[in-house]
This record gives C-alpha cells, structure tokens and sequence, in this order.
C-alpha cells in the first residue's frame, strides 16, 4: 500500500536530534539498489568458479569501482561506516581469491543491511501515517447518517407511523 502526500512528521524522543532516518541518508537509492544487486551477483558468479590472477585483478577494481560509486549515492555517515568496514586492497599485490570473496560478501552483507533498514524505516513511516489519519479520522465530527452507539437516527417526520402517498 503506498501512502501519498508529504511525510509524517518526526516524534521527537530522547536520542540524538541530529539523528537521521535511513531513508535520508540514502541520497540516491535507485543507483544503491542497482550496484547492490550488481554485486551480490557477482559475488554468486565468483563463488563457484576458479579465478586466475587477471580475473583477481579485475574483480579487484570492480569492487573499488563499486564502492566508489555506492560513496556517491549515500550520505556523509554512510560514507564514513562504509570506509570503516571496507579495507583496501594492497596496491602492489593481487589480492587471493578468498580475500577478494570475502570482501565481495562483507560488502553484500553491509548493503543488505541497509537495505533492510531502509524497509524498517519505510514500514516505521507507514505505521505513522496510519496512526496519524486514524487519529484525524476521530478528531473529525460524526457525518450525516453516522451510526453511533444507540444504532442508526431516524429521520422520518414525528408522529407519522402510518403509511402515507
């Protein structure tokens, strides 16, 4: 179910106020996903398949390459916990295949946790909005032919049982 309109607004809590959503710290999420998905699937490619040292070389700038490219789409914070948990390969060696494998999939593991926190996040809005218009819904008056607790008014005219033409 999608929900249209602007945003619901922020509860404020205890934590940090500078703390942002997820969803806001994902500046372009469709080039996130699509890096994402590029990668996990290579990373089921080179699971199962010998890599020689021009292969190790090429997947080597691949996932610089991706990482460079995923820096762009996402916020300042994420760009910093992203440089935290990604280690550099060496420029003067090939990095071995099981090196290169467990990058590839500490990378996927990270995406697919923001990933997941982007659709917590999401359903966290959905649920305020929800909130939100429920309580709208019952600050509004009650609408003609609104049925309340002693059942549906009548609105026939008074003292009219009979039948009339």
């Amino acid at each position: 179910m999608a929900v249209e309109g602007p945003p619901p607004e922020r509860v404020e809590t205890d934590e940090d106020p500078s703390a942002r959503s997820v969803t806001d710290m994902v500046e372009q999420p469709a080039k996130v996903m699509r890096i994402g998905n590029m990668i996990r699937q290579l990373l089921d490619e080179v699971k199962s398949a010998p890599l020689d040292e021009a292969s190790r070389q090429r997947l080597r700038g691949i996932h610089q390459a991706s990482i460079t490219e995923l820096k762009e789409g996402l916020a300042p914070e994420l760009v910093e916990e992203l440089d935290r948990i990604t280690l550099p390969f060496g420029e003067d060696s090939t990095p071995t295949d099981p090196e290169l494998r467990i990058a590839q999939a500490q990378l996927v593991g990270w995406l697919e946790g923001l990933f997941h926190g982007i659709q917590t996040a999401l359903f966290a809005q959905q649920m305020a909005a929800r909130a939100q218009l429920e309580q709208m819904r019952r600050a509004l008056p009650p609408g003609p032919g609104h049925t309340g607790p002693e059942g549906p008014q009548q609105q026939g005219p008074t003292g009219t049982d009979g039948m009339y033409l």
